[in-house]
């Protein structure tokens, strides 16, 4: 996450924000993906910033053994300029992410729009490598994007 300033600095509900400015892709590009891709010395910061206390996180970083796989998660990561290898997508639809939200985490509703606009103007579903339709988790589908 970037400095809650900045994340902040319209509200912390406002939407284009979130959309837009709450993940530093700019810090995860060098501090993660940079040091881990080829050329790089194989050590990276597992975490930048604790979004609770709004610290950066110092630490002298992590190795990843040469046969390791760096997995990062996280919303609204596609379109973002990042130097990525391998995506897999959790698709969920406009209903289930409305549904599942109201059932599970309610107070975050009002980011559905940012998760709308995200499915429009990124399409993560034609970006990712893999999408894995999560709609109903008892009954997720797998789908396997041919290059």
């Amino acid at each position: 996450y970037r400095d809650a300033s900045l994340r902040f600095e319209y509200g912390k509900t406002d939407v284009d924000s979130f959309y837009t400015g709450w993940l530093d892709s700019a810090a995860l590009q060098r501090e993660v993906l940079v040091p881990l891709g080829a050329g790089g010395e194989g050590r990276y910061l597992p975490a930048l910033r604790d979004p609770d206390t709004n610290r950066s996180i110092h630490g002298t970083g992590a190795a990843l053994p040469a046969t390791g796989v760096l997995l990062l998660r996280g919303e609204l990561l596609l379109g973002t300029g990042l130097d990525l290898d391998l995506v897999v997508h959790a698709s969920v639809s406009r209903q289930a992410r409305k549904r599942i939200t109201a059932e599970i985490m309610p107070s975050w509703s009002w980011t559905l729009p940012a998760f709308d606009r995200y499915d429009i103007d990124v399409d993560p579903v034609s970006a990712a490598d893999v999408v894995l339709r999560y709609d109903d988790p008892s009954r997720p589908a797998l789908a396997v994007n041919a290059a």
